[in-house]
């Protein structure tokens, strides 16, 4: 089992960058799928990106292709979400999720084990 805390989210105007962390404690030397998830208020969740254990292998949602990176430095046990011309759209509580089955990069919620409490991201225009 892991535990997961996300850090970095903010307030930022529309066009500009943030930088989101997700750390984890733990099994941290276990090897997971990680994720990355959202939701804005009255709307679902939905899925943002998602890298393997070994960071060869990303995905991401149609909606942040081209605009957002993710990324993971696993001897610090951490994931990051860079996240660059940004939207009022994407203003959401942002969520990191572990996937114990290392095999599989997933865009389905329910395929992840532990989720972090969220961090606020806020975009103005």
């Amino acid at each position: 089992q892991v535990q997961l805390v996300e850090s970095g989210g903010g307030l930022v105007q529309a066009g500009g960058s943030l930088i989101l962390s997700c750390a984890a404690s733990g099994r941290t030397s276990s090897r997971y799928t990680m994720g990355w998830f959202r939701q804005a208020p009255g709307k679902v969740r939905e899925f943002v990106a998602a890298i393997s254990w070994s960071g060869g292998r990303t995905y991401y949602a149609d909606s942040v292709k081209g605009r957002f990176t993710i990324s993971r430095k696993n001897a610090k046990n951490t994931v990051y979400l860079q996240m660059n011309s940004l939207k009022p759209e994407d203003t959401a509580v942002y969520y990191c999720a572990a996937d114990s089955d290392w095999t599989v990069v997933s865009a389905l919620d329910s395929n992840y084990d532990y989720w972090g409490q969220g961090t606020q991201v806020t975009v103005s225009s």
